[in-house]
Protein backbone atom coordinates (compact mmCIF):
# COMPACT_ATOMS: atom_id res chain seq x y z
CA UNK A 1 0.00 0.00 0.00
CA UNK A 2 1.44 3.42 -0.96
CA UNK A 3 1.55 5.97 2.11
CA UNK A 4 0.57 9.13 1.02
CA UNK A 5 0.86 12.33 3.36
CA UNK A 6 -0.59 15.16 3.23
CA UNK A 7 1.12 18.37 4.94
CA UNK A 8 -1.47 21.39 6.05
CA UNK A 9 0.58 24.12 6.97
CA UNK A 10 -2.22 26.80 8.88
CA UNK A 11 -4.22 28.53 6.28
CA UNK A 12 -4.34 25.55 3.72
CA UNK A 13 -7.48 26.12 1.78
CA UNK A 14 -10.01 23.25 2.45
CA UNK A 15 -10.16 22.39 -1.35
CA UNK A 16 -6.99 21.57 -1.04
CA UNK A 17 -7.28 18.97 1.60
CA UNK A 18 -10.34 17.57 0.39
CA UNK A 19 -8.64 17.25 -3.28
CA UNK A 20 -6.33 14.36 -2.26
CA UNK A 21 -8.80 12.19 -0.51
CA UNK A 22 -11.63 12.33 -3.49
CA UNK A 23 -9.06 11.46 -6.06
CA UNK A 24 -6.96 8.62 -4.19
CA UNK A 25 -10.03 7.88 -2.32
CA UNK A 26 -11.69 7.19 -5.62
CA UNK A 27 -8.81 5.26 -7.72
CA UNK A 28 -8.65 2.64 -4.57
CA UNK A 29 -12.84 2.20 -4.51
CA UNK A 30 -13.06 1.86 -8.02
CA UNK A 31 -9.94 -0.36 -8.79
CA UNK A 32 -9.58 -3.29 -6.34
CA UNK A 33 -5.71 -3.84 -7.18
CA UNK A 34 -4.80 0.47 -6.19
CA UNK A 35 -4.18 0.90 -2.24
CA UNK A 36 -3.54 4.10 -0.89
CA UNK A 37 -3.44 5.33 2.50
CA UNK A 38 -3.92 8.90 2.77
CA UNK A 39 -2.44 10.36 5.88
CA UNK A 40 -2.50 14.48 6.84
CA UNK A 41 0.08 16.02 8.80
CA UNK A 42 0.42 19.37 10.62
CA UNK A 43 3.04 21.34 11.51
CA UNK A 44 3.56 23.18 14.84
CA UNK A 45 1.41 26.45 15.07
CA UNK A 46 -1.34 24.62 12.82
CA UNK A 47 -4.72 26.34 13.79
CA UNK A 48 -7.07 25.90 11.27
CA UNK A 49 -7.41 25.87 7.16
CA UNK A 50 -7.83 29.72 5.53
CA UNK A 51 -11.07 32.12 4.14
CA UNK A 52 -13.70 31.91 2.89
CA UNK A 53 -14.85 29.20 5.20
CA UNK A 54 -12.17 27.94 7.63
CA UNK A 55 -12.29 24.77 9.97
CA UNK A 56 -10.12 22.77 11.96
CA UNK A 57 -8.93 19.51 11.67
CA UNK A 58 -7.72 17.04 14.15
CA UNK A 59 -5.01 14.55 12.90
CA UNK A 60 -2.66 11.95 14.89
CA UNK A 61 0.18 13.12 12.63
CA UNK A 62 2.41 16.04 13.04
CA UNK A 63 5.60 16.22 10.87
CA UNK A 64 7.29 12.52 11.76
CA UNK A 65 4.44 11.29 9.31
CA UNK A 66 6.68 12.40 6.38
CA UNK A 67 9.48 10.30 7.65
CA UNK A 68 7.88 7.30 6.19
CA UNK A 69 5.68 7.90 3.25
CA UNK A 70 5.96 7.00 0.25
CA UNK A 71 4.26 10.55 -1.19
CA UNK A 72 4.38 13.91 0.43
CA UNK A 73 1.97 16.42 -1.20
CA UNK A 74 2.13 19.81 -0.32
CA UNK A 75 -0.55 22.25 -0.79
CA UNK A 76 -1.02 26.04 -0.82
CA UNK A 77 -1.21 28.09 2.40
CA UNK A 78 -2.02 31.87 3.96
CA UNK A 79 2.00 32.20 4.47
CA UNK A 80 3.29 31.11 1.32
CA UNK A 81 5.87 33.77 0.94
CA UNK A 82 7.41 33.48 4.28
CA UNK A 83 10.36 31.17 4.76
CA UNK A 84 8.87 27.46 6.08
CA UNK A 85 9.39 26.92 9.49
CA UNK A 86 12.74 25.08 10.23
CA UNK A 87 11.07 21.79 11.05
CA UNK A 88 9.16 21.92 8.16
CA UNK A 89 12.27 22.42 5.60
CA UNK A 90 14.04 19.57 7.79
CA UNK A 91 11.31 17.29 7.34
CA UNK A 92 10.64 17.81 3.46
CA UNK A 93 14.41 17.60 2.77
CA UNK A 94 14.34 14.29 5.45
CA UNK A 95 11.53 12.89 2.77
CA UNK A 96 13.19 13.38 -0.39
CA UNK A 97 16.42 11.91 1.18
CA UNK A 98 15.05 8.61 1.89
CA UNK A 99 13.27 8.41 -1.54
CA UNK A 100 9.67 9.75 -1.07
CA UNK A 101 8.40 11.49 -4.43
CA UNK A 102 7.28 15.12 -3.51
CA UNK A 103 4.06 16.92 -5.10
CA UNK A 104 3.22 20.44 -4.71
CA UNK A 105 0.36 22.77 -6.10
CA UNK A 106 -0.83 25.88 -6.19
CA UNK A 107 1.38 28.23 -4.00
CA UNK A 108 2.55 24.91 -2.17
CA UNK A 109 5.53 25.00 -4.54
CA UNK A 110 7.10 28.42 -3.23
CA UNK A 111 6.97 26.15 0.33
CA UNK A 112 9.00 23.41 -1.74
CA UNK A 113 11.15 26.10 -3.29
CA UNK A 114 12.36 27.68 -0.21
CA UNK A 115 14.41 24.58 0.87
CA UNK A 116 16.26 24.31 -2.25
CA UNK A 117 14.67 21.44 -3.21
CA UNK A 118 13.63 22.42 -6.88
CA UNK A 119 17.08 24.58 -7.37
CA UNK A 120 17.98 23.46 -11.46
CA UNK A 121 14.80 22.30 -12.01
CA UNK A 122 11.77 22.86 -13.74
CA UNK A 123 8.66 23.92 -11.48
CA UNK A 124 4.86 24.79 -11.77
CA UNK A 125 2.52 26.80 -9.89
CA UNK A 126 -0.94 29.04 -10.26
CA UNK A 127 -0.62 31.49 -13.38
CA UNK A 128 -1.06 34.44 -10.66
CA UNK A 129 2.35 33.31 -9.55
CA UNK A 130 3.72 32.35 -11.71
CA UNK A 131 5.96 35.54 -12.03
CA UNK A 132 6.34 35.69 -8.45
CA UNK A 133 7.81 32.24 -7.95
CA UNK A 134 10.67 32.84 -11.01
CA UNK A 135 11.58 36.30 -9.41
CA UNK A 136 12.17 35.37 -5.83
CA UNK A 137 13.88 31.81 -7.05
CA UNK A 138 15.69 32.30 -10.66
CA UNK A 139 17.17 29.04 -9.78
CA UNK A 140 14.04 27.72 -10.69
CA UNK A 141 12.45 27.22 -14.33
CA UNK A 142 9.36 28.05 -13.90
CA UNK A 143 7.10 26.56 -16.21
CA UNK A 144 4.24 29.72 -17.44
CA UNK A 145 1.43 28.36 -17.81
CA UNK A 146 0.94 26.15 -14.51
CA UNK A 147 0.56 22.84 -16.12
CA UNK A 148 1.74 19.43 -14.40
CA UNK A 149 5.39 19.22 -14.13
CA UNK A 150 7.29 16.20 -13.55
CA UNK A 151 10.95 17.02 -12.40
CA UNK A 152 11.24 13.35 -10.88
CA UNK A 153 10.81 12.79 -7.74
CA UNK A 154 9.24 16.35 -7.45
CA UNK A 155 6.50 17.17 -9.21
CA UNK A 156 3.91 20.11 -9.05
CA UNK A 157 1.09 21.95 -10.91
CA UNK A 158 -1.31 25.01 -10.53
CA UNK A 159 -3.64 24.62 -7.31
CA UNK A 160 -6.84 23.53 -9.73
CA UNK A 161 -9.47 22.17 -8.09
CA UNK A 162 -7.68 21.36 -4.92
CA UNK A 163 -4.57 20.12 -7.22
CA UNK A 164 -6.77 16.86 -9.07
CA UNK A 165 -4.60 17.35 -12.00
CA UNK A 166 -1.55 16.68 -9.91
CA UNK A 167 -3.20 13.76 -8.08
CA UNK A 168 -4.54 12.28 -11.36
CA UNK A 169 -0.95 12.76 -12.90
CA UNK A 170 0.83 10.81 -9.74
CA UNK A 171 -2.01 7.72 -10.29
CA UNK A 172 -0.92 7.26 -14.05
CA UNK A 173 2.50 6.94 -12.58
CA UNK A 174 1.64 4.61 -10.34
CA UNK A 175 -1.25 2.93 -12.01
CA UNK A 176 -1.72 3.69 -15.64
CA UNK A 177 -3.67 5.81 -17.71
CA UNK A 178 -7.03 3.78 -17.80
CA UNK A 179 -7.10 4.17 -14.15
CA UNK A 180 -6.21 7.44 -14.30
CA UNK A 181 -9.32 8.42 -17.02
CA UNK A 182 -11.73 6.18 -14.83
CA UNK A 183 -10.64 7.82 -11.71
CA UNK A 184 -10.57 11.59 -13.44
CA UNK A 185 -14.62 10.22 -15.00
CA UNK A 186 -15.72 9.50 -11.17
CA UNK A 187 -14.61 12.52 -9.57
CA UNK A 188 -16.34 15.05 -11.97
CA UNK A 189 -19.41 13.21 -13.33
CA UNK A 190 -21.56 11.36 -10.25
CA UNK A 191 -24.40 10.04 -12.24
CA UNK A 192 -27.49 8.71 -10.47
CA UNK A 193 -29.01 5.96 -11.54
CA UNK A 194 -33.10 6.09 -12.20
CA UNK A 195 -34.90 5.14 -9.47
CA UNK A 196 -36.25 1.50 -11.46
CA UNK A 197 -32.33 0.93 -11.77
CA UNK A 198 -30.76 -2.19 -9.66
CA UNK A 199 -28.93 -1.44 -6.58
CA UNK A 200 -25.62 -2.65 -7.36
CA UNK A 201 -22.35 -1.14 -6.15
CA UNK A 202 -19.96 -0.30 -8.60
CA UNK A 203 -18.80 -3.43 -10.29
CA UNK A 204 -14.73 -2.41 -9.54
CA UNK A 205 -15.34 -1.50 -5.90
CA UNK A 206 -16.89 -4.98 -5.52
CA UNK A 207 -14.26 -7.32 -7.21
CA UNK A 208 -11.60 -8.69 -4.78
CA UNK A 209 -8.93 -10.69 -6.01
CA UNK A 210 -8.28 -13.94 -4.48
CA UNK A 211 -6.10 -17.16 -5.11
CA UNK A 212 -7.89 -18.00 -7.79
CA UNK A 213 -9.15 -14.83 -8.83
CA UNK A 214 -11.18 -13.93 -12.09
CA UNK A 215 -9.09 -11.47 -12.85
CA UNK A 216 -7.30 -12.80 -16.34
CA UNK A 217 -10.78 -13.53 -17.08
CA UNK A 218 -12.43 -10.24 -16.43
CA UNK A 219 -9.27 -8.67 -18.28
CA UNK A 220 -10.15 -10.91 -21.06
CA UNK A 221 -13.97 -10.08 -21.07
CA UNK A 222 -12.64 -6.28 -20.97
CA UNK A 223 -10.55 -6.45 -23.96
CA UNK A 224 -13.29 -8.11 -26.18
CA UNK A 225 -16.14 -6.42 -25.76
CA UNK A 226 -16.86 -5.85 -29.29
CA UNK A 227 -17.37 -9.80 -29.20
CA UNK A 228 -20.70 -11.55 -28.85
CA UNK A 229 -19.72 -13.32 -25.70
CA UNK A 230 -21.25 -15.98 -24.32
CA UNK A 231 -21.67 -17.96 -20.85
CA UNK A 232 -19.75 -20.97 -22.73
CA UNK A 233 -17.17 -18.73 -23.80
CA UNK A 234 -16.38 -17.00 -21.09
CA UNK A 235 -16.56 -20.44 -18.78
CA UNK A 236 -14.31 -21.84 -21.36
CA UNK A 237 -11.65 -18.99 -20.89
CA UNK A 238 -11.90 -19.14 -17.09
CA UNK A 239 -11.39 -23.32 -16.92
CA UNK A 240 -14.95 -23.76 -15.24
CA UNK A 241 -17.87 -25.07 -15.68
CA UNK A 242 -20.95 -22.46 -16.29
CA UNK A 243 -22.29 -23.27 -12.82
CA UNK A 244 -19.22 -22.74 -11.37
CA UNK A 245 -18.20 -19.23 -13.52
CA UNK A 246 -21.62 -17.93 -11.98
CA UNK A 247 -20.76 -18.93 -8.05
CA UNK A 248 -17.13 -17.60 -8.80
CA UNK A 249 -18.48 -14.21 -10.50
CA UNK A 250 -21.26 -14.15 -7.94
CA UNK A 251 -19.01 -14.17 -4.76
CA UNK A 252 -16.58 -12.00 -6.28
CA UNK A 253 -18.06 -9.13 -8.17
CA UNK A 254 -21.43 -9.68 -6.53
CA UNK A 255 -23.28 -10.04 -10.31
CA UNK A 256 -23.69 -12.62 -12.77
CA UNK A 257 -21.08 -12.87 -15.72
CA UNK A 258 -23.56 -11.15 -18.01
CA UNK A 259 -24.84 -8.92 -15.45
CA UNK A 260 -20.74 -8.24 -15.27
CA UNK A 261 -20.54 -7.73 -18.98
CA UNK A 262 -23.49 -5.88 -19.87
CA UNK A 263 -22.39 -3.04 -16.56
CA UNK A 264 -18.40 -3.26 -17.88
CA UNK A 265 -20.13 -2.88 -21.68
CA UNK A 266 -21.92 0.40 -20.55
CA UNK A 267 -18.97 1.39 -18.72
CA UNK A 268 -16.69 1.20 -21.76
CA UNK A 269 -19.40 3.40 -23.99
CA UNK A 270 -19.06 6.15 -20.57
CA UNK A 271 -15.97 6.20 -21.48
CA UNK A 272 -15.44 6.37 -25.33
CA UNK A 273 -18.68 9.14 -24.84
CA UNK A 274 -15.75 11.20 -23.22
CA UNK A 275 -13.00 10.91 -24.87
CA UNK A 276 -14.24 11.42 -28.23
CA UNK A 277 -16.50 12.09 -30.85
CA UNK A 278 -17.61 8.72 -32.32
CA UNK A 279 -21.54 8.53 -33.32
CA UNK A 280 -23.68 6.67 -31.03
CA UNK A 281 -23.43 3.86 -33.56
CA UNK A 282 -19.92 3.14 -33.72
CA UNK A 283 -19.48 3.22 -30.08
CA UNK A 284 -22.70 0.51 -30.27
CA UNK A 285 -20.65 -1.86 -32.62
CA UNK A 286 -17.40 -1.66 -30.23
CA UNK A 287 -18.63 -2.03 -26.99
CA UNK A 288 -20.94 -5.32 -27.90
CA UNK A 289 -24.16 -3.05 -27.45
CA UNK A 290 -24.88 -3.99 -31.19
CA UNK A 291 -27.37 -1.61 -32.11
CA UNK A 292 -27.92 2.28 -31.10
CA UNK A 293 -31.27 1.87 -29.54
CA UNK A 294 -30.09 -0.98 -27.46
CA UNK A 295 -27.32 1.24 -26.57
CA UNK A 296 -29.29 4.00 -25.27
CA UNK A 297 -31.58 1.64 -23.26
CA UNK A 298 -28.96 0.08 -21.29
CA UNK A 299 -26.72 3.50 -20.85
CA UNK A 300 -30.60 4.78 -19.53
CA UNK A 301 -31.14 2.07 -17.06
CA UNK A 302 -27.91 2.29 -15.71
CA UNK A 303 -26.60 6.08 -15.94
CA UNK A 304 -30.33 7.61 -15.48
CA UNK A 305 -29.22 9.24 -18.92
CA UNK A 306 -28.72 8.97 -22.54
CA UNK A 307 -25.44 8.74 -24.27
CA UNK A 308 -26.25 12.15 -25.81
CA UNK A 309 -27.39 14.24 -22.99
CA UNK A 310 -24.35 12.16 -20.91
CA UNK A 311 -21.32 13.44 -23.67
CA UNK A 312 -22.62 17.32 -23.47
CA UNK A 313 -22.92 17.16 -19.04
CA UNK A 314 -20.02 15.60 -19.12
CA UNK A 315 -18.11 18.19 -21.46
CA UNK A 316 -19.80 21.14 -20.08
CA UNK A 317 -19.57 20.13 -16.18
CA UNK A 318 -15.67 19.36 -16.34
CA UNK A 319 -15.50 22.89 -18.17
CA UNK A 320 -17.46 24.39 -15.72
CA UNK A 321 -15.54 23.36 -12.68
CA UNK A 322 -12.38 24.05 -14.23
CA UNK A 323 -13.19 27.76 -15.16
CA UNK A 324 -15.38 28.09 -12.17
CA UNK A 325 -12.11 27.09 -9.59
CA UNK A 326 -11.30 30.15 -7.89
CA UNK A 327 -12.23 32.07 -10.36
CA UNK A 328 -15.55 33.48 -7.90
CA UNK A 329 -13.40 33.79 -5.19
CA UNK A 330 -12.61 37.53 -4.00
CA UNK A 331 -9.27 39.18 -5.00
CA UNK A 332 -6.79 38.09 -2.12
CA UNK A 333 -4.76 40.39 0.05
CA UNK A 334 -0.93 39.65 0.14
CA UNK A 335 0.09 37.25 3.28
CA UNK A 336 -3.31 37.58 4.49
CA UNK A 337 -5.87 35.28 5.60
CA UNK A 338 -7.84 34.58 1.89
CA UNK A 339 -4.03 34.60 -0.21
CA UNK A 340 -3.80 30.73 0.21
CA UNK A 341 -4.08 30.56 -3.39
CA UNK A 342 -7.17 31.83 -5.49
CA UNK A 343 -5.66 31.70 -8.67
CA UNK A 344 -7.50 33.99 -11.24
CA UNK A 345 -6.80 32.18 -14.37
CA UNK A 346 -6.75 28.56 -12.76
CA UNK A 347 -7.24 26.09 -16.25
CA UNK A 348 -3.52 26.17 -15.90
CA UNK A 349 -3.45 23.69 -19.02
CA UNK A 350 -5.47 21.44 -17.25
CA UNK A 351 -8.56 20.63 -20.08
CA UNK A 352 -5.61 20.15 -22.48
CA UNK A 353 -4.14 17.16 -20.19
CA UNK A 354 -7.58 16.15 -19.30
CA UNK A 355 -7.95 15.99 -23.27
CA UNK A 356 -4.75 14.25 -23.96
CA UNK A 357 -5.82 11.26 -21.23
CA UNK A 358 -9.08 10.48 -22.65
CA UNK A 359 -7.12 10.13 -26.41
CA UNK A 360 -4.66 8.16 -25.12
Amino acid sequence: MSVIAVLALDGVPGHELTGPGMCFGTAARHHPHVAYELRYCTAPGFRGTGSPAPFAIDTPWGLEGLADADTVLLPGHAGFRDEPEPGVADALRAAADGGARIGAFGTGTFTLAATGLLDGRRAATGRRYVAELARRHPRIDVDPEGAVVDADPFHSAAGVLGGLDLCLHLITLDHGVPVAIETERQVFMQLHASADAEEVPPVASRHRAGPHSLGPTIRWMEAHLDRPLTLKDIADHAGLTVRGLNRRFQAETGLSPLQYLLRTRVQAAQRLLERGDEPVERIAARTGLGTPANLRHHFQHHTGTGPRIYRTAFRSLVAALTWADGRHAGPAEPNGPGSADTDPDPSGGADDRRAARRRT
